[in-house]
């Protein structure tokens, strides 16, 4: 089974950029044409929220335009920039999204890995939190299926990066979480986004792991006096690689054209 993690696309409304410099959508594009180049196929692909930038209905709708193109059933969770209302107004027909509640949580029970999304936004902050209701829905998910690898998505990281103007908003509740996943070792990988790079920890007993943004990264800085800066490093995506026999393997790809695949021996 392979899967791969889209994250942090910061759509804008079409002829807009990031920063009046990134065209996130033209990247965007050129991932998904870049996932579906992929051999063998992905069976889905994830998307760890960021989905767009202001979280405006014109946003989603060009999102939408743009992921329509994927070959590969997809998935969303939103993210700090995300809006739900509007989110669920333009997915509306997807099916797995939630209607009513206050949280966009669901599983995916359709294929060998299971895959459990929790909906950490808080609305108008841009840190997350798992907070005691959103711990008790994940650990009744969890309790339904001890036998089966899971991953869980999540946009905001329960872990340190070292990037403190980053740390300072990311997933609080983050105890409470490794006492339920400790409780459940089924759950092979957490997928997150927010932070713009691909970074990994390990988190009560399993990997956490933050994919690198399509759009634009965060500039790595570990002095705790650095400004928050972004970088043109390239965009990229995760893939996530599982099978009965290995477990589940993640790697980082880029969104660029990679060039010709080349032989391993000396030209003559």
């Amino acid at each position: 089974m392979l899967i791969a993690q889209i994250t942090d696309m910061h759509v804008l409304e079409p002829g807009q950029r990031a920063f009046g410099v990134v065209d996130t959508a033209a990247q965007l594009s050129a991932c998904v044409a870049r996932i579906n180049d992929l051999d063998p196929a992905p069976d889905l692909v994830v998307a760890t929220g960021d989905l767009v930038d202001t979280g405006s209905l014109a946003e989603y709708r060009h999102l939408r335009e743009i992921l329509a193109m994927v070959e590969a059933p997809v998935y969303l969770i939103p993210g700090n920039h995300d809006s739900r209302e509007n989110l669920t107004a333009v997915f509306a027909d997807c099916g797995y999204l939630p209607r009513g509640g206050e949280f966009l949580h669901y599983s995916i029970e359709d294929f060998p890995v299971r895959v459990v999304a929790a909906d950490t936004v808080i609305p108008g902050e841009a840190g997350g939190v798992m907070d005691a209701p959103r711990l008790a829905w994940l650990s009744a998910r969890l309790a339904e299926d001890r036998e089966r690898p899971t991953i869980l998505l999540m946009h905001h990281p329960p872990f340190q990066t070292g990037i403190v103007h980053m740390d300072h908003m990311n997933c609080a509740g983050a105890d409470g979480l490794a006492e339920v996943i400790a409780r459940h070792p089924q759950v092979e990988r957490i997928l997150c986004g927010h932070v713009h790079r691909a970074i990994q920890c390990r988190f009560a007993g399993t990997l956490a792991m933050i994919a690198p943004s399509t759009a634009f990264q965060v500039a790595l800085n570990f002095d705790p006096r650095a400004m928050a800066n972004w970088t043109d490093e390239p965009g990229g995506f995760a893939l996530h690689y599982w099978t009965p026999e290995g477990g589940l393997s993640s790697h980082v790809c880029y969104i660029d054209d990679p060039g010709p695949k080349r032989p391993f021996r000396m030209a003559v």
